[in-house]
């Protein structure tokens, strides 16, 4: 038999194929002497795995009784006979956590001693191996539900190795699980981090000064109005299909981008815009060419997030333009780098939005409603700067462990398909 393209060094055994019932039984356990209670209820998540109930969705959907649900022991296999996206057959995943109960509609499974329990998660755990094993075994209702029974589910053929390679390989996965985890976390705390010190690094409620203020300034921030402190340009009106993802003439901001794509900064000499294709539009916006500094507010969206900007960066000769749905403004004075995007998009400035709104299921703000909104910022430029790099060293540090965290999933990705027949 064949064996798979990456292996680790020391193993030579072929990988034998037999039927899933050769390596799990049914677990006929119940819940009879209610040891479980509903705070005892587990849920299979397609990406966490087996989990709690009521600590992963909120509240348990237990019913009146749960003396009939089926006992999960540490190490056992649960199959999920929901259909998912991903998965319209449903799911297989082990249990690492501590003991509980499903419900009848899961069919729990022992291992037997020639099994490593988590390897089997590991095997069905890519979407194409999960779906042609089942594919074959169930029959779906009219309701969409899985017409199979916890023996039948069994009945398909696997490629296994011997016990020790499978806890090799349990080993492999469960290291590159444990380096996706502290890579998402860290992410999640840095964008826990920024959140908290927008609040706080920028004057709230007409306070003078900040709460958290780097060292060596003590002086009161100017407070002016929008219209006092920056001047509107002309935005062009170009649809997606107007614009080029390949060639073209000038760079284009769509306010789609600003919501989704774009962040507080966005250095155009990184990021791909879409391109302007027609000259006439350059020269009809001749006047409103961007620079560094200027910020781009998307004044369309379907909720609160209109209002959300990108202030200019890395502009050297390209020609950019501010697009569909956007306004663009320019500082009337120099304003250190980041400055403007960052305060912009804090709930500081941006709460003063949200009661100028205007429409229903898509919302707008207007540049006369944005002019008598009210603008702070340190007279300091040094003091902007300072504000201005530690957001953006913030912004480095997530996209750091975000890189990692899909980097790792790529490699994991790719050893499933090749680590297994």
């Amino acid at each position: 038999m064949e064996n798979p393209k990456i292996r680790f060094k020391g193993f030579t055994k072929d990988w034998e194929q037999r039927k899933l019932i050769d390596y799990l039984e049914v677990s006929s356990e119940k819940n009879r002497d209610n040891r479980f209670t509903k705070e005892d209820v587990l849920s299979v998540s397609g990406e966490y795995g087996i989990v709690n109930q009521i600590e992963f969705q909120g509240r348990s959907f237990a019913g009146a009784s749960v003396s009939n649900y089926g006992v999960v022991e540490n190490g056992d296999v649960v199959y999920t006979k929901s259909p998912l996206k991903s998965n319209p057959y449903g799911i297989i995943k082990t249990n690492k956590g501590i003991p509980g109960i499903v419900s009848t509609l899961y069919a729990v499974y022992k291992p037997k001693e020639i099994t490593d329990s988590k390897f089997v998660q590991i095997y069905f755990e890519l979407d194409s191996r999960m779906n042609s094993y089942m594919h074959p075994l169930v029959n779906k209702g009219a309701k969409n539900d899985m017409k199979v029974s916890a023996e039948n589910a069994l009945k398909g053929m696997v490629s296994f190795p011997k016990k020790d390679e499978q806890e090799m390989i349990s080993l492999y996965f469960s290291t590159l699980d444990n380096l996706i985890t502290l890579h998402q976390r860290k992410c999640e705390q840095t964008k826990n981090l920024k959140k908290y010190m927008l609040q706080k690094m920028f004057p709230q409620n007409g306070a003078k000064v900040p709460e958290i203020r780097f060292n060596g300034f003590t002086h009161d921030w100017e407070q002016r109005k929008l219209g006092e402190v920056l001047i509107s340009l002309q935005n062009n009106t170009l649809s997606r299909a107007d614009l080029s993802n390949e060639t073209g003439i000038a760079k284009n901001v769509h306010y789609g981008d600003v919501l989704i794509k774009f962040g507080d900064v966005l250095d155009v000499s990184r990021e791909q815009l879409p391109m302007i294709k027609d000259e006439k539009v350059l020269d009809k916006y001749k006047a409103s060419f961007l620079q560094n500094g200027d910020v781009i507010i998307a004044d369309t969206a379907e909720d609160t997030t209109v209002g959300k900007c990108s202030e200019i960066a890395g502009l050297r000769d390209e020609v950019v333009l501010s697009g569909l749905h956007t306004i663009p403004y320019r500082p009337v004075e120099k304003f250190a780098t980041g400055y403007l995007g960052y305060y912009l998009n804090s709930g500081a400035y941006h709460d003063q939005l949200i009661p100028l709104m205007q429409g229903i299921k898509v919302t707008s703000i207007s540049k006369s409603a944005m002019k008598d909104t009210d603008i702070v910022y340190p007279k300091s430029t040094e003091e902007q700067a300072m504000i201005g790099s530690y957001f953006q060293s913030l912004d480095h540090l997530i996209t750091l462990h975000q890189r990692q965290c899909d980097e790792l999933k790529k490699m994991k990705k790719y050893m499933l398909q090749n680590m297994f027949i």
